[in-house]
């Protein structure tokens, strides 16, 4: 059973890429097929065995909230209606035996000054750390295969892919030592650096497993440009004081954060969705030879 109990979810971004879509719902709300990113965001915390999600908020993020709250309304309707498969789905949105803290972030001042603002809820306790924008479709959840990584070292684990060195610009990226498996002992981390610069072609994802000693990190790290504070500057110092591993996890990342990946994921989620994905695929067989006009 892993020690890792604590979700925080870094969600008060205001997502200027999906303007006008996010100019009154938040992003993490725009769905993959018929359910909003958030939601598969806490499901795989919850496989990993997660017990408390801690969303860093801000305005205009309200709906994040009632979404994984209890609706009286509706399921008296559903259920006055008979429609027990909806209404057992609206239930089981958030476990029984999950908690839910809602954390404001009165600025947007970096990732790392939004896993600050949970430090009070964090305690001296490891937790995790989930980006929603990043959809990562995987047989183990990738959290799951990152916290029995920390079971075994008992050292910060942070997620990484390989991508093509070109787009390096995009993406923290990390310096490492292969050891064992999908492993990497990290030497180094560097936010966007330029291709001809970058230490390696392994991007930093939107999954962290971090031990509490980067909340001290975090407090005496210099905000960089834009004021914000950064959380690669915390675990770049954090591999002085304790070292960290990156993780090269199994699974495909649809970044949902942009257009194209967020269409991506969209049409995959739908192939392989019970309801409508049957459908679907004759749908886009019958599209592919379509004459064009």
């Amino acid at each position: 059973m892993s020690s890792v109990k604590i979700a925080v979810f870094p969600v008060a971004g205001l997502g200027t890429r999906f303007l006008p879509a996010t100019k009154a719902s938040p992003k993490e709300m725009l769905p993959i097929v018929d359910k909003p990113l958030i939601q598969y965001a806490v499901e795989e915390a919850v496989a990993a065995g997660m017990t408390h999600m801690v969303f860093i908020t801000g305005r205009n993020k309200r709906a994040i909230e009632d979404h994984f709250d209890k609706a009286f309304e509706l399921e008296t309707e559903l259920s006055e209606r008979g429609r027990q498969n909806l209404l057992e789905r609206v239930r089981d949105i958030v476990p029984k035996q999950v908690t839910c803290t809602y954390v404001r972030q009165s600025e947007a001042l970096g990732l790392g000054h939004a896993v600050l603002c949970a430090r009070a809820v964090l305690g001296e306790a490891p937790f995790a750390v989930i980006l929603a924008d990043d959809l990562i479709d995987a047989e183990v959840p990738v959290l799951k295969q990152m916290a029995d990584v920390f079971e075994r070292e008992r050292r910060s684990v942070i997620a990484v892919q390989p991508i093509p060195i070109e787009d390096s610009r995009s993406y923290g990226i990390i310096q490492g030592e292969p050891t064992q498996g999908r492993l990497h002992r990290m030497t180094g981390i560097v936010e966007k650096p330029r291709p001809e610069v970058a230490p390696s072609n392994l991007a930093v994802v939107g999954r962290y497993i971090l031990t509490p000693a980067v909340l001290n990190v975090l407090e005496r790290v210099a905000p960089g440009a834009g004021g914000e504070i950064q959380l690669t500057d915390a675990i770049a110092a954090l591999l002085r004081l304790e070292g960290a591993l990156g993780y090269e996890f199994v699974g495909t990342r649809y970044d949902c954060g942009s257009k194209l990946g967020y269409l991506e994921a969209n049409v995959m989620y739908a192939l392989k969705h019970d309801e409508v994905g049957q459908q679907f695929r004759a749908f886009l067989s019958a599209l592919a030879v379509r004459p064009k006009h």
